[in-house]
């Protein structure tokens, strides 16, 4: 008997859209961003995790202040197998792969984009497909924390034009209900 991976499910070998229960393959977008590359956009898979581990092992301070909001990022398995196994329902994130691979940028709750992929509209695809994602599952609102001084989060946010409550601003973070659109716009 094949022992099964992470979250009890075990990939097929070779390149898949293919995932756990519950998997929305139907959610995999191809996307051309503002520079001219590609990236395929799809929900994470457990067996993303060593994709995952990498990308924040390789990421800069600042990303890695901003995304996990000055914290310590996630170090033990456990952490990375939080992260990678979610039910698609009311944990999702997604993952951008680049012609060349995994790890160009990865969006759970908030969204982190490796330098080399930012300000080409990266950020602003993968929030669209975690909202319709959301949208999908008849959620109405995001939560979303982030430095007050974060201005790539703020551009996000004017640029969707969804209307937001600021429900905490102390020591610098901003605490944020966002209400999603019901067609998030992934035309």
């Amino acid at each position: 008997m094949r022992r099964t991976g992470k979250c009890g499910w075990r990939p097929e070998p070779g390149p898949s859209t293919s995932g756990p229960r519950g998997y929305p393959s139907g959610l995999s977008k191809d996307v051309t961003l503002l520079d001219g590359r590609h990236a395929l956009l799809r929900p994470i898979r457990p067996d993303d995790g060593l994709a995952l581990r990498r990308a924040v092992a390789h990421s800069d301070p600042t990303t890695l202040r901003r995304r996990f909001l000055g914290g310590r990022p996630p170090r033990s398995d456990q952490e990375f197998e939080r992260l990678v196994c979610v039910d698609y329902n009311r944990r999702m994130a997604v993952v951008a792969l680049g012609p060349d691979g995994p790890g160009v940028g990865i969006a759970e709750v908030a969204v982190a984009v490796d330098p080399a992929w930012r300000h080409v509209g990266l950020a602003t695809a993968l929030v669209q497909l975690l909202a319709a994602a959301a949208v999908g599952n008849g959620l109405r609102h995001f939560t979303a924390e982030f430095f007050a001084d974060n201005r790539d989060v703020t551009d996000i946010i004017a640029e969707a034009g969804a209307p937001y409550v600021v429900t905490d601003d102390s020591a610098g973070v901003i605490a944020a209900e966002i209400e999603l659109p019901a067609d998030p716009g992934l035309s």
